[in-house]
């Protein structure tokens, strides 16, 4: 359990046996990049198993680290003898294991992109390091309408603790803690296999610029300004959790999709809407809609972007044989005009008319 706890952050396939027999059978079985070997076990002890494996032309080769609970030096050189990579002597930490295991394959964490991507109304676990009771009570009510979790402390120590069991997806730390509090506690984080991929971002106030630059220096994923600024804050968790937030622009109905563009939206939003929209328009072709509406009606400014953006919809909805309609007005409308590639479109002035079974989409 300990060993599997230890390899859980990383892309690698754990196999159990409990003594030196089954331990063979799954090695010949599985060809392993590494074995962990016991040294005292049931049935076949570690050494009598080390010896067969030694002795296999298949698994001879294997990279082999022991594990022992005798430290005296003549075990040692028994073990040394067998030609084993390397020793460990119990009990370990997490660390150790993860060192050893390192000098003899690659490890890689997870991928964040194997897994389904955290999304903006996910529950979130974040973690605030604050010695000012005032900042997280303004952390708490920014987020107050999210499914977000909070809980603090003012302890460096105790922060590191709360990392490891039950665990947190970022921490907010303040950069003018006592005895460089901030610092200690990332340092502490990032040597720690089980917490070294938790993102930290630094709470400083604006200008404090020397704060800021020594945090970025030191690895710290962003900073938020103090006071806290409810939508900045919101803004750059989800940007360090990388938190899909595009679900949110779409919207289902009776023979097609409709995207719904926000007032502003960041770098790289096209290219995330875009990404999630071809994915979408196959499934409701596939479920036997026809129609896309792109609406505009919240856009604050229409600029060659936004074009480029519908542009780019419109033409993937020409690969399906999707027919379409944008909904803008006003200045809006005035703006698509201007533009070469935007000039021809036909408009409609608001989603329920675009969404009204009677209205016949452009073309």
């Amino acid at each position: 359990m300990i060993v599997a706890k230890a390899l859980k952050p990383y892309d690698c396939m754990v196999l159990e046996a409990e003594d030196g027999v089954a331990g063979l059978v799954m090695a010949k079985r599985n060809k392993p990049d590494v074995i962990l070997l016991d040294y005292t076990m049931p049935v076949m002890d570690g050494f009598e198993a080390l010896g067969r494996l030694r002795a296999d032309p298949e698994l001879k080769t294997t990279p082999v680290i022991m594990l022992t609970a005798e430290a005296g030096r003549n075990t040692v050189i028994k073990i040394a003898n067998l030609g084993v990579r390397d020793y460990l002597i119990k009990p370990f930490k997490d660390e150790l294991l993860i060192e050893r295991v390192l000098r003899v394959v690659p490890l890689k964490l997870k991928s964040e992109a194997a897994e389904r991507p955290k999304r903006f109304d996910d529950p979130i676990r974040i973690l605030v390091l604050d010695d000012k009771p005032a900042i997280v009570a303004q952390i708490r009510g920014a987020l107050t309408d999210t499914p977000w979790g909070v809980t603090d402390t003012d302890q460096p120590g105790q922060a590191f603790n709360r990392c490891l069991d039950p665990g947190a997806d970022i921490v907010l730390a303040s950069l003018s803690l006592p005895n460089d509090g901030a610092y200690t506690f990332f340092q502490e984080l990032r040597h720690h296999a089980n917490t070294a991929a938790i993102r930290v971002l630094g709470m400083s106030i604006r200008t404090a610029t020397e704060e800021q630059a020594r945090a970025q220096q030191a690895g710290f994923t962003g900073n938020i300004s103090k006071p806290i600024d409810a939508e900045e804050l919101r803004s750059k968790i989800a940007r360090a959790l990388k938190l899909e937030n595009t679900y949110k622009f779409f919207k289902e109905f009776e023979g097609g999709l409709a995207m719904i563009l926000p007032k502003n939206s960041h770098e790289n939003f096209g290219e995330a809407l875009l990404t999630r929209l071809d994915r979408l328009l196959g499934a409701t072709v596939e479920a036997g809609g026809d129609r896309l509406v792109v609406d505009l009606s919240a856009v604050e400014e229409v600029d060659m972007e936004v074009v480029k953006l519908v542009i780019s919809a419109i033409e993937s909805c020409s690969k399906l044989s999707m027919k379409h309609t944008v909904v803008a007005k006003g200045a809006a409308k005035m703006v698509c005009r201007k533009f070469e590639d935007s000039n021809s479109w036909s408009f409609v002035d608001s989603l329920d008319e675009a969404l009204s079974p009677a209205k016949q989409p452009g073309q």
